[in-house]
């Protein structure tokens, strides 16, 4: 068995989690995957901003889970899914951190999306 190191976010590694206002929508082989406006922002140090979306505003019928995973050590355990529409372009095109840390905890039940294996992501108004 594998022990995870767990760790907290803070001033060396920042993360910070807040309501987007815009609307978000994804789109893969021409069809719409995600439109939302709940939406949050997930920032976490030097990395591009995120926007994570409620699973209850994706297409989850258009999409595959995975046998992918990964490990963040102050997010938890990442799940993948594909999205066929898009073929290989799309495979692990979605990422879900099901039972994510308390730190970020505001994130489960919601995905994100690789901006190169949709054809878009528009945020706007």
């Amino acid at each position: 068995m594998t022990t995870r190191t767990k760790r907290m976010p803070g001033p060396d590694h920042p993360i910070t989690i807040e309501a987007s206002t815009s609307r978000v929508v994804v789109k893969v082989g021409g069809e719409t995957i995600a439109d939302t406006r709940h939406a949050v922002i997930l920032r976490e140090a030097n990395y591009a901003p995120v926007f994570y979306i409620p699973r209850e505003d994706a297409q989850m019928s258009t999409m595959r889970r995975t046998d992918h995973m990964t490990y963040c050590p102050y997010k938890g355990e990442c799940a993948y899914l594909s999205i066929p529409a898009g073929g290989g372009r799309s495979v692990n095109a979605v990422w879900t951190y099901e039972k994510p840390y308390e730190a970020v905890a505001e994130i489960r039940g919601f995905l994100a999306f690789y901006p190169d294996r949709v054809d878009s992501i528009n945020v706007g108004d």
